[in-house]
């Protein structure tokens, strides 16, 4: 048997992240917010955010909270987060528009971050 060098998702080998981004979404079965984590970001988007569902009642569905996260990996199921200080969970700055027109109850589009590539020129 040889081992594997490569891991299958690299960008989830820490334990801690800063500045994650999450975007409140409401769970049917369960008629509560939730925390999942947006595009564009380094670490792979819709994990779920374990936080204090009276934290996320005061704005609306689709305001995105910027946070920070600690990864936890049970056995056989599907990695997720949980805030680490629940002082600190902010409404996104960066996101400051979309958040004000979700609260003025337009639905603005969430754009994705661009992602980069490189191309080779060719001579």
């Amino acid at each position: 048997m040889q081992l594997s060098l490569i891991s299958v998702m690299p960008e989830l080998e820490k334990k801690v992240f800063l500045d994650v981004f999450a975007k409140v979404c409401y769970d049917g079965r369960l008629s509560k917010p939730h925390l999942k984590t947006i595009e564009g970001q380094h670490i792979p988007a819709d994990l779920k955010v374990g936080c204090p569902a009276k934290i996320l009642l005061n704005f609306p569905e689709g305001t995105i909270y910027k946070l920070d996260a600690r990864l936890i990996q049970k056995n056989g199921r599907r990695p997720y987060f949980l805030t680490i200080s629940h002082k600190r969970i902010q409404r996104a700055i960066e996101f400051f528009e979309y958040n004000l027109q979700l609260q003025k109850g337009i639905r603005p589009e969430l754009k994705a971050k661009k992602s980069v590539s490189f191309e080779k020129n060719k001579k």
